[in-house]
């Protein structure tokens, strides 16, 4: 593994343990030219699932959008980096179970607006503002009603493609 600091090939590592709920591994590594120390983390290579999109278009599923997409509706707010990954990871690994080689845009939104409620109420409000595309206040001031009554909101669909 190649030092990020100084690119000497040769690190050591000094201690291995499991992370994200046993799907990875989490390394920490010392730079034998440099000394720096650094972490990696080492994941199963499986096959990626395709997002269809409102369009029809699709694209593989990328954890790294969705983190995205995530902190800018967590942005300035309490919200910390674990949470938001370990809700990108929540999300990956649901749609991963509940599907096989497709999955609708429409469903991993649903999934990470359920999240985000629990998470931060004013991060749901702007990820349904942005994901449901409102019309008008009036759809958005329905969709705060049925949040803050305590329903699901919005009209949900079926993940299968």
């Amino acid at each position: 593994m190649k030092c990020p600091f100084c690119e000497h090939e040769e690190t050591k590592v000094l201690d291995s343990r499991s992370a994200d709920e046993g799907t990875s591994i989490r390394r920490r590594r010392e730079c034998t030219a440099c000394g720096r120390r650094f972490t990696t983390y080492e994941r199963m290579e499986d096959r990626p699932f395709l997002v269809v999109k409102s369009n029809g278009s699709r694209e593989a599923f990328d954890r790294d959008k969705l983190l995205r997409g995530i902190m800018k509706a967590t942005e300035k707010r309490p919200v910390s980096m674990d949470t938001l990954n370990q809700l990108v990871q929540e999300v990956e690994i649901q749609a991963k179970h509940s599907y096989e080689k497709e999955i609708l845009s429409s469903y991993i939104g649903e999934l990470v607006m359920e999240k985000l409620k629990h998470v931060d109420e004013i991060a749901y409000v702007r990820f349904a503002s942005v994901y449901r595309k409102f019309k008008d206040v009036n759809e958005f001031m329905e969709e705060l009603s049925q949040f803050f009554n305590g329903g699901k909101g919005g009209k949900g669909e079926s993940g299968k493609a």
